[in-house]
């Protein structure tokens, strides 16, 4: 029987194949995890498709990601190959003026910084330092099925040169990222209806970038059909990227490079950084961008970070949701091997943390392009520590370690009355985004 279901049958594995966990991917959360329960004595194999360095975006880092890195030790690889991010730079079609605002005004004032990486680089640092920690790290091998038995977990393997491997673990961690290896085998994966997104993306050389110390700022380009990042990387490179409802990739009717530059032409202020800007990666486009899971956790297994949700990268959650999942994931994990009488309150645990940070971002992200959400970010304002307590929730802040959740109902408070006073607007706005969310009609 498949992943889709417990088996009694198990396939005999290869020798030296088996071990105590086995996780199925080597981006953030896969390395994170990996790391944290070799050092704790469990034996662990970490299975990747891909051979690192390899091309992936979701460059921007939270400042919360800092407190991670320093109890993996890797907080002196990471400054070295990261680009220093102070704060954020807002731009709306709408305004004469930018909004910038800086992690540094949080209320956690450590937390006042974060950085830009090359994914290549930062997720290379992560899986070597998974291997470190003691963890058997293959890349170049795909997994192809889980089966899942009374004792054990079988998964089949193939290696980028053909070579099939069968494995026995005691337990399987999915961290396959937008793969959604098990999700999709148990038929768990919802298209998060709420918000329905598309992406375009590349790599430019020679974009304008701010100045001086905020030269490391991400930018939000806000335009017709969505948003766009400009994210300064280390090496003069800039990662460029277009989050459209899907109505608006549906349109194309040219080669993808070529569709990317009239994209670009639509946001001024953004073609006008990148006039001298010259691609340096391939141009990449995705699809269904915005899904969930229905659970995280079955049967000798658990899915974490891009395997379980993914929102909207508007507020650079993706990397620090994961590996902050690969945490909670270890707890869970040794609980269920160590100690099994606590698995089920680690669990449920694992299950409510997981959950809180997509939960946490989602209200803002579903209203960014809002034109009243759009006026609280150009115009900041700090009554009651809202300022404070918003700048700690894009800085990653939202598990508990600032006081910031009545100012965050302040803030939502204030958007409210905001819609309220412009009613007709908001009421536009509703009717707007239910048509850009919707799914394109078949050509």
């Amino acid at each position: 029987m498949s992943s889709q279901a417990p088996s009694d049958t198990v396939p005999e594995p290869d020798p030296g194949c088996d071990c105590e966990v086995l996780v199925i991917g080597g981006g953030p959360a896969g390395s994170t995890v990996a790391s944290l329960l070799a050092r704790r004595g469990i034996d662990i194999v970490l299975l990747d498709k891909d051979r690192h360095p390899r091309f992936h975006i979701g460059e921007s880092l939270l400042p919360a990601n800092l407190p991670l890195f320093e109890q993996l030790g890797v907080a002196d690889e990471i400054r070295a190959i990261g680009m220093h991010k102070p704060g954020i730079e807002f731009v709306s079609p709408t305004h004469a003026h930018r909004s910038y605002l800086e992690f540094a005004d949080s209320w956690n004032r450590r937390l006042d910084h974060a950085y830009q990486v090359r994914r290549s680089e930062f997720d290379l640092v992560l899986l070597r330092n998974a291997e470190r920690s003691g963890a058997r790290v293959r890349q170049g091998c795909r997994v192809k099925d889980a089966t899942f038995g009374g004792e054990h977990v079988a998964v089949d393997s193939v290696d980028d040169d053909g070579t099939r491997r069968h494995w026995r673990a005691q337990f399987l961690i999915d961290a396959s990222g937008r793969d959604t290896f098990l999700s999709t085998r148990m038929k768990l994966k919802r298209k998060n209806k709420a918000h329905n997104s598309s992406a375009l993306f590349a790599h430019f050389e020679g974009a304008q970038r701010l100045e001086g110390r905020i030269e490391g700022n991400i930018s939000i380009f806000w335009f017709e059909h969505g948003w766009f990042w400009f994210i300064p990387l280390p090496g003069g490179v800039t990662s460029i990227g277009a989050v459209c409802w899907p109505y608006y990739l549906k349109t194309r009717s040219k080669p993808l490079p070529e569709f990317f530059q009239d994209t670009i032409a639509l946001c001024p202020p953004l073609a006008e950084r990148l006039r001298d800007a010259r691609l340096a990666s391939e141009v990449h486009a995705t699809g269904n961008y915005s899904y969930s899971s229905d659970r995280c956790h079955g049967h000798r297994h658990l899915i974490i970070g891009d395997a379980f949700s993914f929102i909207d990268p508007v507020f650079s959650s993706g990397v620090y949701l994961a590996m902050r999942n690969g945490f909670h994931a270890a707890d869970a994990v040794q609980a269920c091997l160590r100690e099994p009488a606590a698995a089920p309150r680690a669990l449920a645990r694992f299950d409510k943390l997981v959950r809180h940070g997509p939960r946490e971002f989602s209200w803002y992200i579903y209203r960014v392009t809002n034109p009243s959400m759009r006026e609280l970010f150009m115009y900041p304002q700090d009554v009651l520590r809202v300022r404070a307590a918003l700048l700690s929730l894009l800085g990653g802040d939202i598990y508990g370690e600032s006081p910031i959740r009545p100012s965050l109902w302040a803030f939502k408070a204030i958007y409210y009355l905001s819609s309220l006073a412009r009613l007709p607007r908001t009421l536009r706005a509703a009717r707007q985004r239910r048509i850009n969310i919707r799914d394109p009609q078949p050509s």
